[in-house]
């Protein structure tokens, strides 16, 4: 994977292209997309949310993510190396810490909201330990994916 810094700025050109994709929609911010699916506002409070876990992971500190066994990090990891090489997320559900029943009110607080990730290394309830520019890339890809649903 490429160094921390390129990393981090296309994390952060994810986070701006999502604000934008969601300030520009044509439907109002807390409209869902379609029916059943999330609004704008809930896609930019689901991705800073995720922002936040991975803030708190870094941190050492307690996240939303799901802690899962030790166990089952190995085959989590593969699924984690097959997004990374893929560049794409699958279709799935999130767990319901990272379920926004709403956003916040514009998509002036919701760039205010998103938060970059640090540099030490992750090591993540989720998938163990992974490479802190393997874990941003991943937040990039998770940003852009909710991007696309918006767009």
């Amino acid at each position: 994977m490429g160094d921390i810094e390129s990393a981090l700025a296309a994390s952060r050109t994810a986070a701006d292209q999502l604000i934008a994709n969601a300030s520009s929609s044509g439907r109002a911010w807390d409209a869902p997309c379609a029916p059943g699916k999330w609004s704008p506002s809930q896609i930019v409070e689901h991705v800073t949310r995720s922002y936040e876990a991975s803030v708190n992971v870094a941190a050492g500190q307690p996240s939303a993510f799901p802690n899962m066994p030790a166990l089952v990090h190995p085959l989590l990891r593969i699924v984690f190396r097959r997004i990374l090489r893929r560049g794409v997320f699958p279709k799935g559900r999130t767990t319901k810490a990272m379920n926004p029943a709403a956003g916040v009110a514009t998509s002036a607080e919701g760039r205010t909201r998103t938060v970059a990730a640090g540099r030490a290394p992750i090591n993540t309830p989720m998938f163990g330990a992974v490479a802190v520019e393997d874990f941003v890339r991943f937040m990039e890809l998770h940003t852009r994916h909710h991007g696309r649903q918006i767009a």
